[in-house]
């Protein structure tokens, strides 16, 4: 029996990852699927007629082994992956799109399922239970259930495919990252870049045994580098070589993928009865619809564009100003774009790192989490982790109970998917009577420490690490009967909330006199700089919130219309950004081929989010900064109405709860600076 299918006999129940070898997975999957079948029939073949509690409630809480191997292997595969884990996941995906096929279509436990469902009205069930029957009910009816055999089997089909190429589309972007390096070997060709920067790039180059500076399009690289770097044809070829992945008519090319994936997609929302792919997907988000997302979105990107415009003006006014440029490409923006901002505020990343150890601000997200929730971290050693680098942590309540047990992994390194994110390796739940406390777990890629400098933060990965600490908070302080409602487990239009409510905290003079302070010196970050730093957030408010509409509408292309007819990524792309382009086309690159979070992550029809959920955290932030960015009442108000509710109600329905009011846009375009 593999390790895996049982009960961890550890602290906590943590997965036990350093006993835990790569051919347990497979055999460990197909008996957590036939455990999952066997409950499965249990629930089907019960001869007592159906009820909540034996239909609907022994649904939610069967498959729970496979769930926590899936959830173990999958967060692998993101965070520590080599060839091995990779082609398990190829062999693995279809299994279990197969399992939930088997399940969602199974007609014995649909008619079970609509036989409590039809008798809803009389159940006398709580919201959450309420909730759980629809959510159940619909993950049947919404896949299919009511179809007949030959739809049903199509579906099967459609569901194998796009599991198996969006795993594809994932590897493809991972090895044209890793299969790129940007070395210098003339010393001149690193003017204006951070000294952290270049210790970075000369440490990669030793460790390949190599003269010189070897930069890479892993963002704690590639970043500075077009934001610092002087020379502007290094920046031109690293850009490109950025915006070009997955688009290079390679061996790790995505064009074909795109195309198949968004096709799949409408195929399958079709026999469906749905209209098209983001019909399926918004009819369960607070959008509702893609008429809803587009109004939403056009109307602020109306309110957005003569900033944007105005700001680009000035930015390139200034490029010309400063070296005769005529005409700003992509290559500049960062780079311009940081110059002016140092000029208008006098404020540099470089200046502000000293005050943002890495370990002083996740000591600062703790200390804000303690203020506001009552929970403490304290970190333990006797936990397993699957790397070295990852630190865990024993989340306590103010009686001293677990909370969570929270995983943190910081750093890039080979066989870790750009990017951040928070995840988890068990979900919160009660059964008998027992509150299962979750596995929460935060993965970033923030630049490492070096041989003279602990690892210092820019602002922006502040804000990131703030930003899915608040998911992290989301997950820890569940308190749901049932998983599949615990957490983050709400609607995606709604799941960003929490984490970037949190990041406002990084901006308040209050709250940053807890975790800023010089790394060498010990001085507390001086109030001058916090005004600097509140001043400039809204500094090219417009472009930034431009080139985030342009994102949502790219993938409202992709998703709200039937794509059979788009044959050239490169044209449609061009079309679906002609509203929101400032900079001049680069013919080399394209967006679709990269963008893992609509072809890869759980974000198509749903990357519109960020900014639905800025409207709701603008929203929700004024009322903390009308009682006090630490008030106890309103802190424990969203931790009790949202925090720990996960998707157990409708979104707004919690909302309201906790702000008394619907939200309003008005928050957002005041802190953006739109009005």
């Amino acid at each position: 029996m593999s390790i895996l299918t049982h009960h961890f006999n550890t602290k906590y129940n943590t997965a036990p990852f350093s006993k835990i070898k790569n051919e347990d997975f497979l055999p460990a999957f197909q008996k957590g699927i036939e455990l999952a079948k066997a409950e499965i029939d249990a629930i089907v073949r019960n001869p007592i007629k159906p009820t909540f509690e034996n239909t609907i409630e022994a649904l939610a809480f069967s498959g729970d082994v496979l769930d926590r191997i899936s959830s173990i292997f999958f967060n692998l595969n993101s965070a520590e992956t080599n060839d091995e884990i990779q082609k398990i996941a190829q062999e693995v995906s279809p299994l279990l799109s197969e399992f939930g096929n088997d399940v969602r279509l199974n007609p014995d436990l649909f008619a079970r399922v609509k036989t409590v469902y039809e008798q809803r009205q009389k159940l006398n069930l709580n919201p959450e239970q309420t909730t759980l029957l629809d959510k159940k009910y619909k993950s049947f009816s919404r896949n299919g259930a009511n179809l007949p055999e030959d739809k049903k089997n199509q579906l099967r089909e459609i569901d194998k495919e796009l599991s198996k190429l969006s795993l594809q589309f994932g590897e493809n972007v991972l090895a044209e990252t890793q299969a790129y390096q940007l070395h210098i070997t003339n010393e001149s060709d690193l003017a204006g870049l951070p000294e952290g920067t270049i210790e970075a790039a000369r440490s990669l180059a030793k460790s390949q045994e190599k003269e010189g500076w070897i930069f890479t399009l892993d963002y704690p690289s590639y970043v500075p580098f077009v934001t610092y770097a002087d020379n502007r044809d290094l920046r031109k070829k690293i850009a490109i070589a950025f915006g070009a992945k997955g688009f290079q008519n390679n061996e790790f090319d995505n064009q074909e993928i795109v195309l198949k994936i968004a096709k799949l997609r409408f195929d399958r929302a079709q026999v469906l009865g749905y209209a098209t792919h983001a019909h399926f997907v918004l009819e369960e988000r607070m959008a509702e619809s893609p008429e809803k997302v587009k109004t939403f979105s056009n109307d602020l990107l109306e309110k957005a564009k003569p900033a944007a415009l105005k700001e680009f003006a000035q930015l390139t006014a200034f490029a010309k100003e400063q070296h005769g440029i005529d005409q700003l490409e992509k290559w500049d923006g960062a780079y311009y774009s940081e110059k002016l901002k140092q000029q208008l505020f006098n404020l540099d990343d470089e200046i502000l790192k000293p005050y943002f150890q890495l370990e002083k601000v996740l000591d600062g997200a703790f200390a804000v989490a303690q203020k506001l929730f009552g929970i403490t971290f304290e970190e333990i050693f006797e936990v397993d982790k699957y790397h070295e680098e990852v630190k865990t942590y024993a989340v306590k309540d103010e009686e001293d109970q677990l909370v969570a047990v929270f995983y943190a992994d910081f750093f890039p390194r080979k066989g870790k998917r750009n990017g951040a994110w928070m995840t988890s390796f068990k979900s919160q739940y009660i059964k008998k009577g027992i509150n299962e406390r979750p596995h929460i777990s935060i993965v970033c890629n923030f630049t490492k420490p070096t041989e003279t400098k602990p690892s210092l933060l820019t602002f922006n990965e502040v804000t990131t690490l703030f930003h899915e600490f608040g998911h992290a908070l989301h997950g820890m302080l569940a308190n749901t009967t049932y998983p599949s409602l615990s957490g983050t487990s709400v609607y995606w239009d709604f799941v960003e909330l929490p984490s970037q409510i949190l990041e406002n905290w990084c901006y308040e003079p209050e709250a940053l006199a807890l975790f800023a302070y010089h790394y060498e010196t010990g001085e507390m970050i001086p109030m001058e700089l916090v005004h600097k730093i509140k001043e400039s957030a809204s500094f090219q408010e417009g472009m930034a919130t431009m080139r985030q509409l342009s994102f949502g509408l790219l993938d409202m292309g992709w998703h709200a219309q039937d794509p059979s007819n788009i044959k050239d990524i490169k044209a449609f792309e061009t079309e679906q950004f002609a509203a929101t382009q400032l900079y001049p086309d680069v013919k080399e690159n394209a967006m679709s081929t990269s963008f893992s979070h609509i072809f890869q992550g759980g974000y198509s029809s749903g990357y519109y989010s960020y900014k639905w959920a800025e409207v709701l955290d603008a929203d929700a932030f004024e009322y903390f900064q009308e009682c006090g960015i630490f008030n106890k009442e309103v802190a424990t108000k969203f931790k009790e109405n949202v925090l720990s509710k996960g998707g157990t109600e409708h979104p707004m329905i919690l909302y309201k709860r906790f702000r008394g009011q619907e939200p309003k846009p008005e928050a957002l375009l005041r802190r953006a600076g739109l009005v």
